[in-house]
């Protein structure tokens, strides 16, 4: 029998140690090594292979489980009362969870969370929400609660940036929603490191996170970003939570987006609606209609597609203006679109089409503000700009879908029938698409073309 020995491993991250130390090597946590000790035995062919590789098996605290016996029922997600968001999460927020919303300054996080715990409030007695702001006073905070008409007696707040005091305060509230607005503005005392530092938002995340394992209580977490876009702070941030959105928007625009970039409880690549206004911010359930112009005649140089976000057909409108110009180098301006990917099709309306636009200037933008980067929008921008050339319009209730290669070939794109679908129930009767595109909603007619001079040959006829 092998002489009984013990290794230190510390409460917070796991990491374990041969010998004591006072503060943990991994998430430099002070005083949280624990003795645990090793099984000796290595009678059997798994001890002997640990035995001889230098390593020992740690007695685990519980046994494990067979997976039959696990009740998936408390782990199930409960929803937070707002639709475009419960969609994002794949049904609501999970028991336990730790989500963290990032976005810019002023894109309207707090705004978000601060409708999510009033609606929580909203779904019974027995929800309690607690509202921790580390960046603004709870006067504030207040003040936006009156214009959101988010006020709720069972929602509490507190104005409060120690983690040991906001530990506090959870267990006197006993809320069944945590919501901490910022994590970047949190700091522990017993960490070293300046507050939003590396060091101290990986330990008030991690003693969240326990948190919330522990007590089954979801923790939503607000994050800033950086200027590329990503979440500041250290990258592991994300792998510690379980669900991380980004919330987006243009700052000239009332429309946002919720987008899910990791989700270990559903769908990864949802996407979320929302519009911000004075009163608040609401979910929008059909935002198709945002993003294409009505007008009561049909006008040259538009063109409608259907581009996925996410698992989300969406529509909208590309539009192009051609004009003649003396400069010597035409000018190309791109709003909304990839500029690199317009200047590909641009070249190949000249050079395959003989779409005369090498001595024009010319202008191609989206309507309300809408993003398209997918190549599916390829096509609708080739006959948006032949439309514009030759001042005939795109017939009216076409919807136009296909990525357009640099032999002037269409080319499929993925999930016709889903975008096809979404135009039909919008009220499009007719659609161009590529060859083999599948089979075409009842009621649509539907015209495909294998290269770019039949799709416009198409629109003449």
């Amino acid at each position: 029998m092998a002489k009984s020995k013990s290794n230190f491993r510390c409460s917070t991250c796991q990491c374990t140690v041969p010998k004591w130390v006072g503060r943990c090597p991994e998430c430099d946590s002070w005083g949280s090594m624990d003795e645990v000790p090793i099984i000796a035995s290595v009678s059997s062919r798994a001890g002997a292979s640990l035995a001889k590789a230098g390593a020992g098996a740690i007695l685990p605290s519980s046994p494990a489980t067979p997976i039959t016996r696990i009740d998936s029922k408390s782990t199930r997600a409960k929803p937070t009362g707002i639709g475009e968001l419960d969609r994002v999460l794949g049904g609501g927020v999970v028991p336990g969870s730790v989500v963290l919303l990032a976005g810019e300054p002023g894109v309207g996080k707090s705004t978000l969370l601060l409708e999510v715990v009033h609606q929580w409030a909203r779904r019974g007695p027995d929800n309690r929400s607690l509202y921790v702001t580390g960046e603004e006073s709870a006067g504030q905070v207040r003040l936006r609660a009156d214009r959101t008409g988010a006020v709720h007696e069972r929602v509490y707040l507190t104005a409060e940036s120690d983690l040991a005091t906001i530990l506090g305060h959870v267990e006197q509230v006993n809320p069944t929603l945590l919501i901490v607005d910022s994590v970047q503005t949190m700091c522990a005392a017993d960490v070293d490191g300046v507050v939003g530092g590396v060091t101290q938002v990986k330990a008030v995340t991690s003693a969240l996170t326990s948190l919330a394992k522990a007590s089954g209580v979801p923790v939503l977490l607000i994050g800033h970003v950086t200027k590329d876009g990503a979440v500041a702070g250290p990258r592991s941030l994300e792998h510690l939570v379980d669900v991380v959105l980004h919330f987006e928007g243009d700052k000239h625009s009332t429309l946002r987006m919720v987008r899910g970039v990791k989700n270990r409880f559903g769908a990864a690549d949802e996407v979320g609606c929302f519009e911000l206004h004075e009163d608040g911010i609401a979910g929008i359930s059909d935002p198709s209609g945002l993003f294409l112009h009505h007008r009561t005649e049909a006008v040259p140089g538009t063109a409608v597609t259907v581009m996925m976000d996410g698992k989300r057909p969406l529509l909208g409108e590309v539009q192009a203006l051609v004009a003649a110009t003396s400069m010597p180098a035409p000018r190309r301006a791109v709003s909304g679109l990839d500029s690199a990917r317009v200047a590909m099709v641009l070249a190949v309306l000249d050079r395959r089409c003989g779409v005369p636009i090498a001595k024009n200037d010319v202008y191609a933008a989206t309507v309300g503000g809408m993003r398209m980067t997918e190549p599916s929008a390829d096509l609708a921008l080739a006959l948006a700009v032949a439309s514009a050339v030759r001042d005939r319009p795109v017939p009216d209730g076409l919807v136009i879908l296909g990525e357009v290669g640099l032999a002037g070939e269409v080319r499929r794109v993925p999930g016709v029938g889903r975008r096809l679908t979404e135009a039909a129930r919008l009220g499009f009767t007719r659609a161009l698409v590529p060859l083999d595109s599948g089979a075409p909603p009842v009621g649509m007619k539907v015209t495909e073309v294998g290269h770019l001079d039949a799709a416009i040959a198409a629109l003449r006829g």
